[in-house]
């Protein structure tokens, strides 16, 4: 198993913490994995950038070479589009349909729901599902619980890693994480079945 991917958003959006779930994921399942830091403005609103690379075998970097990510992981529609030129031919976008706008020339949101839907991808409106679970700010727990559907570790070790990053800020916030993650996992399961 090998996958390689582009985790894409802006600041605030809780990146890091996405990578921090996904990585611990991947050792504990027993996976070799590889990140870089985080590129980009990562203070609230500007464009950020991770790599993560997951293996059964050997990484030796950790920057995934342009036009070989498998999945694009966006937390803001426009940044799945920042980085198309990394993504395998017929690799997939998981998006969020909900912009955060932060430039003046924002492109309109029909030309941008166009573009990513011309690729294959899956794009739906994780912040309404991260409210529906308690927050606006677990639209990352959303997207990763999307992202479980096509990575080979097991849900249950990703929610544990869930629940760790959480812990320190209570329960009620751990079961909103926990159920924004559900509920992203519970869209990608609906949308393979259409």
């Amino acid at each position: 198993m090998k996958k390689d991917i582009l985790i894409a958003g802006v600041g605030g959006q809780g990146i890091l913490s996405l990578a921090y779930v996904l990585d611990n994921s991947a050792v504990d399942a027993g996976f070799c994995f590889k990140q870089t830091e985080v590129h980009g403005m990562a203070q609230r609103g500007g464009g950020v950038v991770s790599h993560v690379r997951l293996s059964d075998r050997k990484i030796y970097s950790d920057m995934i070479p342009t036009g070989t990510a498998d999945i694009i992981l966006s937390i803001e529609p426009l940044e799945a589009l920042r980085y198309l030129d990394y993504l395998i031919p017929g690799g997939l976008i998981i998006s969020n349909s909900q912009p955060f706008i932060n430039i003046p020339e924002y492109p309109e949101m029909d030309q941008l729901e166009a573009s990513i839907k011309s690729y294959n991808s899956i794009l739906f409106d994780a912040t309404k599902l991260a409210k529906e679970a308690g927050t606006i700010y677990a639209e990352n727990m959303v997207l990763l619980g999307a992202l479980s559907h096509y990575i080979s570790i097991d849900t249950e070790i990703m929610k544990k890693w869930v629940k760790n990053l959480f812990a320190p800020k209570g329960e009620k916030i751990v079961n909103m994480n926990l159920k924004a993650f559900d509920a992203g996992l519970d869209v990608v399961q609906k949308w393979q079945t259409h």
